[in-house]
């Protein structure tokens, strides 16, 4: 049976992105759901991943490398990927008096998933709110950082201002993803208005560096929606002429300050319509 392609006439006109072309740029094969919440709420979903996760190259030296950050008196999990690529090199058991921090809510769930239930975490999802927690305030010893080789460079170096050997446990990689037509000819056909959420440094990194020139000067039109201060200022470096920000890396926060920029563009628009 042939499946017809959903009709714009049957988004609701309230819909809070109706009109506008969303490209989520969250590792590969992790934006499935976001996409879905883009679709909800009215918007069209382009995915251009800007990396893809793969494992370590050497299991047994992460494993041993996570053995002795669970075992410091502070243990941070950097992301939902940390901990799953944690779990499936061993069993997530932190020492006896290790406090277990994660760098936002969907990452302290995964971990509760995990078994760990006494997960401190911040409000606002990124390595500014994670170190604004007092438990993480000077003068620190042993800080456990489990994540992958490069992003969220912001951490080990303020926690090391702060006195902490950080012992790195590197669980996974993350590489650049392998773009091909299908992500650059939706791209380079993209109705406006066009949002880019940015959730990751590393991300804009690759993809600068990856797409072709045609492809980067169409991303570049688009206005950014970055998860923070870090992120927002080396889009503008990029060259991204329309940078905002929201409150955190969450799909719930871009996804809302998306839909405010969206507001504020069809307001504009419709007052320019009636002069």
């Amino acid at each position: 049976m042939k499946v017809s392609a959903p009709n714009a006439a049957r988004v609701p006109a309230h819909a809070p992105l109706r009109g506008a072309t969303l490209v989520l740029t969250r590792a590969a094969g992790s934006a499935r759901h976001e996409a879905q919440r883009v679709r909800a709420l009215g918007g069209r979903a382009l995915l251009l991943p800007g990396s893809r996760l793969a494992p370590v190259a050497d299991a047994t030296a992460a494993r041993a490398a996570l053995h002795a950050a669970l075992r410091a008196p502070l243990c941070i999990f950097v992301s939902p990927a940390a901990v799953r690529a944690a779990a499936r090199l061993d069993a997530l058991v932190p020492g006896r008096r290790t406090r277990v921090f994660a760098v936002g809510a969907a990452s302290a769930r995964t971990l509760r998933r995990h078994g760990l239930t006494d997960v401190e975490f911040p409000a606002r999802a990124d390595s500014e709110g994670l170190l604004a927690l007092p438990s993480l305030q000077a003068p620190l010893t042993r800080v456990g950082l489990v994540g992958a080789p490069g992003g969220r460079e912001l951490l080990p170096q303020a926690l090391a201002a702060r006195g902490a050997r950080v012992l790195r446990a590197e669980v996974y990689q993350r590489l650049p993803a392998r773009l091909d037509r299908r992500h650059l000819q939706p791209l380079q056909h993209a109705r406006a208005p066009l949002y880019v959420l940015l959730s990751s440094s590393e991300a804009l990194a690759h993809l600068m560096r990856a797409l072709p020139a045609a492809a980067r000067a169409r991303l570049l039109t688009g206005s950014v929606i970055a998860s923070g201060a870090r992120v927002a200022a080396l889009a503008r470096a990029a060259g991204f002429a329309q940078v905002h920000q929201a409150r955190s890396a969450l799909s719930a926060d871009l996804l809302a300050a998306a839909a405010a920029v969206h507001a504020g563009t069809r307001a504009m628009k419709d007052n320019g319509t009636r002069i």
